[in-house]
């Protein structure tokens, strides 16, 4: 099993755990050489209220919400990848938001076009407000390589492209594209609705990527998460 079917059949630990092995291998077979080392990671609650940069998420912070076990594995392992910057590896942390979008995508986004083709209706959470920072999947391809070659030791980079989408706005181009009612879920009958996607959905998560484009000179060139959207590829019909 790999570790995205790990994660999202419910074995979130586990894949964390096996991520944290893996640099931990990896790690040490660079030590000293001063050789890349890029992980991913994620955008999402790493700020309450504001918009996330890079300088956020590096440490305790009491007013996130308590996402469980694994995610907080997963946050210890990122730390330990920008440690490895004082034994002499050139260690980055490369923060995904939670929609890297584009044609082929099967994440977040084409999750939420299933769900609103099976239940018929396209739905947001609450008045839909909550924002998603979101990047297209060649953008951010573009900041891997740019980690690779150039990132200081020690870097923690953001692949954002829009810094926060209305989930309103996301429901109501799905519901469009189609044809079904674009509705409110209340927040208790989330979970029912999206499954395992609600407590993502509800997330209000806006990140910035300034420090990083000033940093590397990075600058998204693909379609915003919208016109991605209005392109019509996420809603071709599945194959029998």
């Amino acid at each position: 099993m790999t570790l995205t079917e790990m994660a999202f059949t419910g074995d979130f630990q586990g894949a964390a755990e096996a991520d944290r092995r893996a640099v931990e291998t990896v790690g040490e077979a660079l030590a000293g050489s001063d050789r890349p080392l890029v992980i991913a990671s994620g955008t999402l609650a790493l700020a309450v209220g504001r918009t996330a940069t890079e300088r956020d998420g590096h440490g305790p912070d009491p007013a996130l919400p308590a996402w469980g076990v694994g995610p907080a594995t997963r946050q210890a392992t990122a730390e330990l990848v920008l440690s490895l910057a004082s034994r002499g590896v050139r260690s980055t942390v490369l923060r995904l938001p939670p929609t890297v979008h584009g044609d082929g995508d099967t994440g977040f986004v084409a999750t939420l076009v299933g769900i609103a083709r099976d239940k018929g209706v396209s739905g947001y959470i609450g008045d839909g407000s909550n924002r998603w920072p979101a990047v297209h999947r060649l953008d951010a391809a573009h900041l891997f390589r740019l980690a690779v070659e150039q990132a200081p030791a020690g870097s923690t980079l953001h692949a954002v492209a829009d810094e926060g989408v209305a989930v309103r706005d996301i429901a109501a181009v799905v519901g469009r594209h189609l044809g079904v009612p674009v509705v409110a879920v209340a927040p208790e009958d989330a979970a029912g609705h999206f499954t395992w996607l609600a407590q993502f959905l509800a997330a209000d998560s806006p990140a910035s990527s300034a420090l990083t484009r000033e940093l590397l000179g990075w600058k998204p060139t693909q379609a915003g998460l919208i016109d991605d959207l209005d392109q019509g590829h996420y809603f071709r019909t599945p194959a029998a």
